[in-house]
């Protein structure tokens, strides 16, 4: 007879850090085109794995050693290499049982809805789609200009549901005032992927631990581009418990995080920014405004360092700081995360130190 623990012990043996269950009639009521029941019906059970970011490669964008091992190790090749290998493992195993299991990596998708808003629409539009001089929504696979439902009342092909809030489902930990996925043994330092099964599990217990999120506000101080808007808070509520955080601007997100910050790049000439269109302080960019960076940020940062330029981890690294200080998660670490100041104040007090040498 096949078991949870069985799963469980497979998961974790095959190289995911943790693993969690939930049934589907925990996901009940969620939008259509973020409902992960609809990725393969006739499913009873979600198995949510997690997957450990190593907190030393954060240390390069906080520290501007080096800003490539982090989208290249912590970000592709998780999502990419090493979890989809655990997925078949796990996924093999349950099927050598007579059960199915529907695999699903942190790979994007397709459709009609974008894998970066959750919005609906005629055509779906990544900014992740968009590096390379590319603009249309075919550009990079993971989009689709133009989708059908396969059958009358279905939902549309390749669903994009909200991992973040089912692996809360799956009891793996709360979300953060950033949208970021929280859990209590490695904060918010974790990559997530899935299994629909027809097998039938008990689901795990909610997170009920002391909150992960102690509301610091340490991520909306971080963020270059104040892309989160802590008076515009989202609520969603499963089997009671609620789970909250700010509305996230994602496209200005993907601005900053991609480069769109001249002291965050020490990549690039600051000639380079003089004529794209946003500022630390502008309005949030279209996908047109997006592409422009990208284009121009391009020559500038190595495209085989991973999905795309990386030179912000912000809201991350200060939210991990601000909870190991606090005692918060079950990890401890001999030193702590923040050893040195920040890159870009170091070159700020520098310019400060030239000015006030230059004036006497």
């Amino acid at each position: 007879m096949l078991t949870k623990e069985m799963v469980r012990q497979v998961a974790l043996e095959a190289g995911a850090d943790l693993c969690g269950f939930s049934s589907v009639d925990r996901l009940k009521g969620a939008p259509d085109w973020f409902d992960s029941r609809k990725y393969f019906p006739g499913a009873k059970t979600v198995i949510a794995l997690a997957f450990r970011i190593p907190r030393g490669v954060q240390r390069g964008l906080v520290e501007g050693t080096n800003f490539f091992m982090y989208p290249s190790l912590a970000y592709a090749n998780i999502n990419e290499v090493y979890a989809p290998k655990v997925l078949y493992e796990v996924g093999r195993f349950i099927e050598s049982h007579g059960y199915e299991a529907a695999l699903y990596a942190n790979e994007g998708g397709s459709g009609v809805v974008s894998d970066v808003t959750g919005i609906p629409g005629d055509s779906m539009l990544s900014p992740e789609g968009m590096l390379n001089g590319n603009v249309t929504p075919t550009a990079d696979g993971r989009s689709s200009s133009y989708v059908r439902q396969p059958r009358p009342g279905a939902a549309q092909p390749n669903v994009i549901f909200h991992l973040r809030l089912v692996a809360c489902a799956c009891g793996l930990g709360e979300l953060g005032l950033s949208k970021i996925l929280l859990t209590p043994q490695f904060g918010p330092f974790q990559r997530l992927a899935f299994i629909f099964t027809d097998a039938e599990f008990e689901s795990d217990p909610l997170y009920q631990g002391k909150p992960l999120c102690i509301k610091c506000k340490a991520c909306l101080r971080a963020c270059p581009g104040h892309c989160l808007d802590e008076n515009n808070i989202v609520s969603v509520e499963i089997e009671g418990k609620k789970f909250e955080y700010c509305k996230l601007d994602e496209w200005k997100c993907f601005y900053f995080y991609g480069g769109g910050n001249p002291d965050q790049h020490p990549l690039a000439p600051r000639e380079v920014y003089d004529n794209l269109p946003v500022n630390a302080e502008g309005k949030a960019p279209d996908a047109l405004e997006v592409n422009k960076l990208q284009q121009a940020i391009a020559p500038y940062y190595p495209d085989h360092s991973g999905y795309c330029p990386v030179t912000c981890g912000g809201c991350m690294a200060a939210c991990a700081n601000a909870l190991e200080k606090a005692g918060t998660l079950k990890g401890k670490f001999v030193d702590p995360l923040f050893q040195r100041k920040n890159w870009r104040n170091y070159k700020a007090e520098n310019k400060e130190a030239h000015n006030s040498h230059a004036d006497k």
